[in-house]
């Protein structure tokens, strides 16, 4: 139980063209297929765990969770 593994905080997905990837630069623009206020997506070693929305607490960004995926199932 104390081995390290990656936690990734997912705001969004978008897929875009390696040609487009190429051009961006500071003030780039990506529109992402989630919709504003959507929860964020928790993925450990790459699989999806759980989802939540974003908090403030004291002066930190932190993640409230307000869904645990079972196993093999990942959020829509």
């Amino acid at each position: 139980m104390d081995v390290p593994c990656p936690v990734d905080f997912v705001l969004g997905t978008a897929t875009v063209k390696v040609r487009d990837c190429a051009q961006f630069a500071p003030n780039t623009i990506v529109k992402l297929r989630q919709q504003a206020g959507s929860d964020l997506e928790v993925r450990v070693g790459g699989v999806p765990l759980a989802s939540g929305d974003v908090v403030i607490v004291d002066d930190n960004v932190a993640l409230r969770l307000s869904r645990i995926l079972s196993p093999g199932r990942e959020t829509a």
